[in-house]
């Protein structure tokens, strides 16, 4: 079973939404970036996205786009962010996915990108800007059983075999406001680990456009009679209302800008702020719910 099914059966016996967060590597510092991390799993976070920055985040507002420049001139790259998951998991257990455009992970080679991805402990991939249909440019390369270049794309130790890892390795599949019918369908038919709503049209952060929690609601009904697999809402969610509303919708309930709103406000002081953060809204809708 992998950590992501672990994580959402944890979460549904307690009658609650995950909490994931979206945190983007190396901002404002490699060294303070980490530490501020750690400290959100510490604090209470139950899936850890990890921001992988990049030049062109089309898909993020003007929050995470700062964000992203700020960890590129610090040096961040996608391979520090793979180190940066080898390091968390030696102290944490709970899930973290790689979120990345597909530019770096292609200019890294994506072979390369699986095995270090898989070898480190990370449970899976957000490619924002890899259709679905894409899905297989990242997965082949994912060891499957009995496959006889298991040895070489992963490393096994006496803790965690070859088979174990299999299926623990996942593409996180995106549907928008804007998908239709048919193509929803097909893309929950593939999904697996969660699925990622986007709760609004427009980019990340900012408030311009209104989450229309009714419709919502209603697209999200439809979905759980096509597919088990998590339903998990973002974009435009921050506060705890947000995430009451969200997480009696759906099965998790992502945050993003917030935190990198903290870390641009509270640089020197972002350890504290965003384990803060996350304790008060892990509280808040524990009570809510």
């Amino acid at each position: 079973m992998s950590r992501l099914t672990q994580t959402f059966e944890k979460t549904r016996n307690e009658n609650r939404a995950a909490l994931i967060g979206y945190i983007t590597a190396g901002d404002p510092d490699r060294e303070r970036s980490f530490e501020m991390i750690d400290a959100a799993c510490v604090a209470g976070l139950d899936i850890l996205e990890l921001g992988i920055p990049f030049s062109d985040p089309t898909a993020d507002g003007t929050i995470i786009q700062r964000a992203s420049s700020r960890a590129i001139k610090a040096g961040m790259t996608l391979r520090h962010g793979i180190e940066f998951v080898r390091k968390l998991r030696q102290k944490h257990e709970l899930p973290i996915i790689l979120f990345s455009y597909y530019n770096p992970i292609f200019a890294m080679g994506t072979e390369t990108f699986v095995r270090e991805a898989v070898n480190a402990g990370a449970d899976g991939v957000l490619c924002v800007d890899l259709p679905s249909e894409y899905s297989d440019e990242i997965m082949r390369f994912v060891p499957q059983p009995n496959s006889q270049n298991n040895n070489k794309n992963v490393s096994v130790n006496n803790t965690d075999t070859v088979n174990n890892r299999i299926n623990r390795f996942h593409f996180i599949r995106l549907i928008a406001p804007t998908t239709d019918t048919v193509r929803r369908n097909e893309i929950l038919r593939c999904a697996d680990g969660f699925v990622y709503i986007v709760s609004r049209r427009g980019v990340t952060g900012g408030n311009s456009n209104k989450i229309d929690w009714n419709g919502l609601k209603q697209e999200i009904t439809a979905m759980r009679s096509e597919t088990k697999v998590p339903l998990c809402v973002g974009f435009g969610i921050s506060t705890p209302e947000d995430v009451h509303t969200a997480g009696t919708l759906a099965d998790g309930v992502i945050i993003g800008s917030a935190f990198q709103r903290i870390i641009e406000e509270h640089p020197n002081t972002a350890k504290q702020s965003v384990a803060d953060f996350v304790t008060n809204i892990a509280a808040a809708a524990k009570k809510l719910w």
